[in-house]
Formats: structure tokens, C-alpha cells, sequence
């Protein structure tokens, strides 16, 4: 393959060459012996908006045995009320919704956006987030600010404009994106955008970024806001002796000076086995509880006492006007109401987690231990590069070559989210040609978790069944370094 002067010419030629790769990826797959009957009903995710994970026995027997039984909403909640805080203590709170998203929404709208009844003119709100991945969540509910950023959201989802992330956007709210200290913003994919590589990270330059920020936003400053992640590729492998990363612990304590709320986004977090808000000092966790925490598709919002009230009268769960001490009824956000089956497993897969956590954590050592296997088999000269690493929050492996591109030389092809959004990451987009749903693969980061057709129905690994899925995002890979010019 011809060798590229620069970055746009390799993706480029990897644009054009896209029939050639998938056809290549697709003989691979028959090659390596993925086997027919399992293609397109596996993947190398737990579950993403589109396609969910498995149910394990425990969970589904639950929601199969409440469906026949009557059972009031308000006393599900309270069962879930109790098992937070059996984990967490009496001074937080929980409350369960349909989505993460929907948890993000209402969470801004309770404790960020500011009051709609009241005369005259409303002022602004403003809340700060770091300049990192999956901005259009949790960085998604204001005015992009400063104005560089206005578009930077256009060409995420699979809708622009009003009807797509753009309304998401509350009224008076703008949010503030404060770049990253030693983080590579580059230029990458046919899509031609920015990748966010945050592998060398530095949380210090980070948070002296941001103090400086709010000290010039102060009057307008309602909230702060991040990722509630603990791996290296997302930007926070800098973390203290307990293992919280440095970067959450100082928005918390900037958030605390200023008197607001830090919102964290912990969409592929665990609750229980993952970031800990005791530790981080989140005032509010978001989590997608069908992702990595084994429960249907249902969100959860776990947060400090004194947040969780608006968020919970929003939902219409804190109390009745009577004054009894929980409700399921009628308020502003019932649209996030998740349902008695989504509660009943919501229940049971909380309930594994607090007591039985190793069955959650188990599988997590034998897919590092394979994964690390079958990544040897990139190039050499890319191997001392590769990161590999678990995430006990997600409870994913994360693999980040950001490091192969160095000293001039091209590495792996790294590709944006939008190159995910319009098709042309071929990561993705290969392995699905290949029969494997995939999973997370852009920025220079692939996350590998469980749940799609990689475990039985008791939580436990399918070895066979994973390693060859691995072998093909390998494979696939390689085809790829191969038709860019750099294998």
C-alpha cells in the first residue's frame, strides 16, 4: 500500500478502500471460524442504546415472577431506596428512571437550569464540564460556550439539528467546555473531525484550567459536571491510594467552594463495584443500568440527600402532598417513568451487586487475560504502545494505542464519533460485516465489556465464545494498519 504524507490522504485511502476491507474482513471471519449460528446475536458489548445485553437467570426470574403478582410502584422504589443505602449510608438517596439520558435531563432541569415561574426577565445559567468524550450527554444541555464550540455537536446522532442532540438544550443554559491539560485534539477519519486522545492526561493542568474558568463565570456558575470513569484511555488513570481519580475528587471540592452541585455521568459505570460517590464527592451519579450492571433496560440517579429532593419530587417519588413519606405519581418528568418490570429487575440486579459482587467481577480477570492474548497478535512495532487494562467501573477492558502515533510516524487508524455516526469508523462497521455487534472503538479506544451472547445465564464467561470475537477485532485491525500503509 502507498505510504501517506498526512493524516487526511491515510483516511483517505482507507475511505476508498472500503469495499475492499469489508470484503477482506468478511473472508477473515469464515477463516477464523466465526461460527454462523452466533453471527449478528453477539458482540463485543455489554449493550448500547440499540441493542441491550442478556438478562441473567436471577434477574429475569425476578421480573417474570412479578408480572403475574400486584404490586404498587412507590414500595419498588422504597426497596431501592434501601439497598443504595445499605451501600452507600442514610445521607444518600437513589432515584430509578427509564434511561441515563433521562437521568442527565432531569438532573439538569432540577438542580442546573434556572426557575421558569416568577416575573421578569430569567437570568443565565452556566455549568462547566471538561472538554472530553461523550459531550453530547452530559454537555449537551446548554449553549455551547465559548462560541468555537457552537457546532461541535452537529454531526452526532443520527438527527441534527433541533430534532437531534441540539434539543437537548434547556433554556437559559450555556455550557462551558474547558480543554483538557495534555490532551491530543487531532484531526482524524474519513469524517475528517477531532479525536479526543487523553491517555497522558494530566488532572492538575486540568483542574487549574477549570478553577480559572469558574473564577471568570462565578456569578453565572450553577453546576459543574464530568465523566464518571476510571480508565486511562478516558482521560482519569490519575487517581489517589483508594483508587478515585485526581481529576473527579478536585471538580467536587471546586463545586463544593462554589456552593453547586458536581453532576456525574456514569452511563457504563456500576454502582457498588465501581467509582464510589462517598469518594469522589459526586453530589449527583447518573447510571444506564443495562450497560455493565446487569439490569434491564432502566437508568438510576444516586446522589447527596439534599439533590436527590428536587430530582425525586420531579419524578413524582418523594412524597404526596399528604406528607406520607414516598409517592409514585403524577409530576413534571413522569415521562422517565421506567415501569414495574424495569423497577422488579432494577431490584434484583442491584441486589447481586451488593451481595454477591464477585459474580460480577469474576468474568472481567479472564476477558483481560484473553484480550491481552489475541492484541499480540498486532503488528510488533505497535506492542509496546498498546495500554491494555481493566475498568472495575465498567467492568470492560480497555484497549488505547493513542501511543503508536509518535515522533512523526503514523500509528493505528484512530477514528472520531462521528465517524461512528455516519459509518465510516471501520472498527465498527467491520465487524459488523464480520457478524459481531460492535462496541466502543474510536479515539483511539476500544472497550470491551460483557453481556451480548458472552455470558451464560449465571453471569459466567463464555471463553470460547469471547476469544474468537477478540481474534476478529484483531483480525480486523490488521486489515485495516494493512490497506492505511502502516502495518
Amino acid at each position: 500500500m502507498a505510504v501517506n504524507k498526512y493524516r487526511f490522504q491515510m483516511y483517505k485511502e482507507l475511505h476508498k478502500q472500503i469495499p475492499a476491507i469489508y470484503a477482506e474482513a468478511r473472508k477473515r471471519a469464515d477463516e477464523i471460524g466465526v461460527p454462523a449460528n452466533i453471527r449478528g446475536k453477539i458482540g463485543l458489548t455489554g449493550a448500547v442504546s440499540s441493542c441491550h445485553a442478556l438478562l441473567g437467570k436471577e434477574v429475569s426470574e425476578a421480573i417474570e415472577k412479578a408480572s403475574r403478582q400486584v404490586i404498587e410502584n412507590k414500595f419498588l422504589v422504597e426497596d431501592i431506596r434501601e439497598i443504595v443505602k445499605d451501600v452507600y449510608g442514610d445521607d444518600y438517596d437513589a432515584a430509578p428512571i427509564n434511561t441515563c439520558e433521562a437521568a442527565l435531563w432531569v438532573s439538569y432541569e432540577s438542580l442546573v437550569s434556572p426557575p421558569m415561574q416568577g416575573r421578569g426577565s430569567n437570568y443565565r445559567s452556566r455549568y462547566i464540564a471538561p472538554y472530553e468524550r461523550h459531550l453530547h450527554h452530559h454537555g449537551g444541555y446548554g449553549r455551547p460556550f465559548p462560541p468555537r464550540y457552537k457546532d461541535l455537536l452537529a454531526d452526532r446522532g443520527v438527527t441534527a439539528g433541533e430534532l437531534g442532540f441540539y434539543g437537548k438544550r434547556l433554556e437559559n443554559v450555556d455550557s462551558i467546555f474547558v480543554p483538557m491539560d495534555k490532551v491530543d485534539y487531532k484531526l482524524h477519519g474519513p469524517k475528517n473531525h477531532l479525536a479526543i486522545l487523553m491517555a497522558n492526561h494530566n488532572a492538575e493542568g486540568t483542574l487549574a484550567k477549570i478553577k480559572s474558568v469558574a473564577e471568570r463565570h462565578s456569578s453565572n456558575l450553577t453546576a459543574f459536571s464530568s465523566l464518571g470513569y476510571d480508565s486511562i484511555g478516558y482521560g482519569y488513570g490519575q487517581k489517589d491510594k483508594k483508587g478515585t481519580p485526581l481529576l473527579q475528587k478536585g471538580i467536587a471540592k471546586l463545586a463544593q467552594e462554589y456552593g453547586v452541585p458536581y453532576i456525574v455521568d456514569n452511563a457504563w459505570g456500576v454502582p457498588f463495584i465501581g467509582t464510589d460517590p462517598r469518594e469522589n464527592g459526586a453530589d449527583v451519579m447518573v447510571y444506564s443500568m443495562d450497560k455493565a450492571s446487569g439490569a434491564p433496560t432502566v437508568g438510576m440517579i444516586i446522589g447527596k440527600e439534599d439533590s436527590m429532593i428536587p430530582i425525586r419530587r420531579a419524578l413524582g417519588y418523594h412524597s404526596d402532598r399528604s406528607g406520607a413519606g414516598s409517592a409514585y405519581g403524577k409530576a413534571a418528568y413522569v415521562t422517565g417513568d421506567p415501569g414495574k418490570e424495569a423497577l422488579v429487575g432494577l431490584i434484583a440486579a442491584l441486589k447481586i451487586l451488593r451481595d454477591n459482587p464477585k459474580k460480577m467481577t469474576a468474568p472481567l480477570d479472564k476477558l483481560l487475560k484473553i484480550a491481552k492474548e489475541e492484541f499480540k497478535n498486532l503488528p510488533a512495532k505497535f506492542q509496546k504502545d498498546l495500554i491494555i487494562s481493566k475498568s472495575v467501573n465498567s467492568l470492560a477492558v480497555e484497549v488505547n494505542y493513542e501511543n503508536t502515533w509518535k515522533n512523526g510516524q503514523m500509528g493505528i487508524p484512530i477514528f472520531a464519533i462521528e465517524d461512528m455516526y455516519s459509518g465510516t469508523n471501520l472498527f465498527q462497521t467491520g465487524m459488523m460485516q464480520m457478524g459481531i455487534i460492535p462496541t466502543i472503538a474510536y479515539d483511539a479506544n476500544i472497550f470491551i465489556s460483557l453481556g451480548l451472547g458472552t455470558l451464560d445465564e449465571d453471569g459466567n464467561l463464555l471463553e470460547k465464545e469471547s476469544r474468537i470475537i477478540i481474534k476478529a477485532m484483531v483480525e480486523l485491525m490488521n486489515i485495516v494498519c494493512k490497506y492505511a500503509g502502516v502495518a
